[in-house]
């Protein structure tokens, strides 16, 4: 079986990387030039914290999202760091914290003193913190060119600055193109996420760090030589562009309740682009007449998207029977 994929964001190399390690011969085709900032995958965080995300999202994104550490530790363990998750908030947030606690598993209350032995640059600005010993992160744009390469090294074409009509499609076909699939995918809407990387390095930090704010949660996730991403936005907008001027003063003000010396950062780089997403902010694996879909992401392209390439290395492997997938009335998640 020869595969074509459409699309070389997470979702498209995840997808491609899983049937390649079957086996499968792919071929990918991307419509931008190159890996970069074409594909909102560019623009992630890049944080392997499924726990953290059950404070907000649904408890089979938590699910799902367990068996991404140990895919991208398998195709690209150069890049991952386990050094956990921190979640602080400031002294008149407290119940935030709180909240985050009783929402989420397998955390543990820091004091002062054991925050200070952890991150030391914290430890005197926050008398608590929750802390994820068991989550990881990884430099996000690193990992969409360590998996092209190990795609390439085992024999998978790439076809950039193209569209299917411009090559001979394989037996079967992932699109992945995220939104630009709404072709096919009428329900899919934008969600609107912008982002910071900045450089300071009067701040020294080892783990991503998320504040609990009841209006601007951001996440602050450290990628090496002084710089950190300050992340991010989401705005139920659709406006194509750079980052408005009231996120980057939130995201800025965010950092600097984390600590103060953000607030003298050089700002290396913004970025806005819209994630897929379906009206439940749930992914999709499943077919629509004859292309195999993996879709709607939402703000977990890295978190979820090794679960949904095995499902659909599984439905193509089973000779298309279903795998797992949302049920027609896309209320709960369905395993055949």
């Amino acid at each position: 079986m020869r595969v074509t994929i459409l699309g070389a964001g997470v979702a498209g190399l995840t997808a491609a990387t899983e049937l390649v390690a079957r086996g499968v011969d792919v071929e990918i085709v991307e419509r931008g030039p190159a890996p970069g900032a074409q594909s909102c995958s560019w623009y992630a965080g890049g944080m392997l914290a499924p726990e953290c995300e059950a404070d907000l999202a649904e408890p089979i994104v938590v699910e799902l999202g367990r068996e991404a550490l140990a895919w991208w530790q398998k195709y690209v363990p150069q890049l991952i760091k386990r050094n956990g998750s921190i979640v602080v908030s400031a002294g008149r947030d407290r119940n935030e914290l709180k909240r985050f606690a009783s929402r989420t598993n397998q955390h543990q209350m820091l004091d002062q003193e054991a925050l200070l032995a952890l991150e030391p640059d914290l430890g005197d600005r926050f008398s608590e913190a929750l802390y994820f010993e068991h989550e990881a992160h990884m430099d996000p744009r690193a990992a969409l060119v360590g998996l092209t390469e190990y795609l390439k090294e085992r024999g998978a074409l790439f076809h950039y600055g193209a569209m299917l009509e411009d090559v001979v499609p394989g037996d079967k076909i992932i699109d992945a193109r995220g939104l630009a699939a709404r072709d096919c995918l009428p329900q899919l809407r934008g969600v609107r996420g912008e982002m910071l990387v900045v450089k300071c390095d009067d701040v020294q930090l080892n783990r991503p760090v998320r504040l609990a704010h009841p209006r601007f949660p951001v996440y602050i996730v450290p990628r090496g030589e002084g710089h950190f991403m300050i992340g991010a936005t989401q705005i139920e907008s659709e406006r194509q562009g750079g980052i408005s001027a009231k996120s980057m003063v939130d995201l800025i003000n965010a950092a600097y309740a984390v600590h103060p010396a953000f607030a003298e950062a050089e700002i290396i780089e913004t970025g806005a682009e819209l994630r897929p997403a379906f009206p439940d902010n749930l992914p999709r694996v499943n077919w629509v007449e004859d292309r195999l879909h993996v879709n709607g992401l939402f703000r977990h392209g890295y978190l979820l998207s090794p679960a949904c390439a095995r499902m659909a290395a599984d439905i193509l492997m089973r000779s298309n029977n279903k795998a797992e997938f949302m049920d027609e009335d896309h209320n709960q998640w369905a395993t055949a």
